[in-house]
């Protein structure tokens, strides 16, 4: 009895340090030793490539509406929605998607706010750029949604819609693995080459 129980006891320790401790640290050591920048967050000088950020001026272009619109509900003010950012209106968003059905007055009524908020700004929206996505904070858009945004942000900085043509292609990845999906565009990365773009263009 009392040996079955110390050799119990015994695996039970074993088990606590290799799982519990010893795996822990290799995978900790291995992530920061191949995928630093994953592992740590994607964190840059302007915020996290995984996350969408909220790009309020039409110098800049513009990511899916987890982070801008309708979908940016503010209770205090009774304004419905579904997506928030990690700060809409001062107030702490959640991550997920609305679950609004096609049917929903709701989503009907916050997707028109939405086109006629683009068309204020002269963009001619894709479907994207008015719907929400999935996770709530998606940090891409595809090359095409970037593309409709080049009147807006060309009037905005002077930058050539040839330029921000090039620039969005630049800054374009192609699907996974070749196949996986569609091709996309970070819209952080894309804003950080049109800084770059703007301070270095001659005057």
């Amino acid at each position: 009895m009392i040996a079955h129980l110390r050799r119990s006891l015994i695996f039970a320790l074993i088990s606590l340090v290799l799982f519990g401790f010893v795996y822990a640290l290799a995978g900790t050591g291995v992530a920061q030793l191949f995928f630093y920048h994953q592992a740590n967050g994607s964190i840059g000088t302007n915020g996290s490539t995984m996350i969408g950020q909220n790009w309020a001026s039409s110098r800049w272009f513009h990511g899916r509406p987890d982070d801008m619109g309708p979908y940016a509900a503010n209770p205090k003010k009774g304004i419905p929605g579904g997506d928030n950012p990690l700060v809409a209106n001062g107030i702490h968003g959640e991550s997920g998607a609305t679950n609004l059905g096609p049917r929903s007055k709701v989503l009907v009524a916050n997707t028109k706010a939405l086109i006629a908020y683009w068309h204020k700004l002269g963009v001619n929206p894709t479907p994207d750029l008015v719907t929400t996505s999935g996770s709530g904070y998606d940090p891409d858009i595809t090359p095409q949604d970037a593309i409709v945004q080049i009147p807006m942000v060309s009037r905005a900085t002077g930058v050539t819609p040839a330029a921000l043509k090039r620039l969005i292609a630049e800054y374009s990845r192609g699907p996974q693995f070749g196949f996986l999906g569609s091709s996309t565009v970070n819209v952080l990365k894309l804003n950080e080459g049109l800084a770059r773009l703007v301070n270095h263009r001659p005057r």
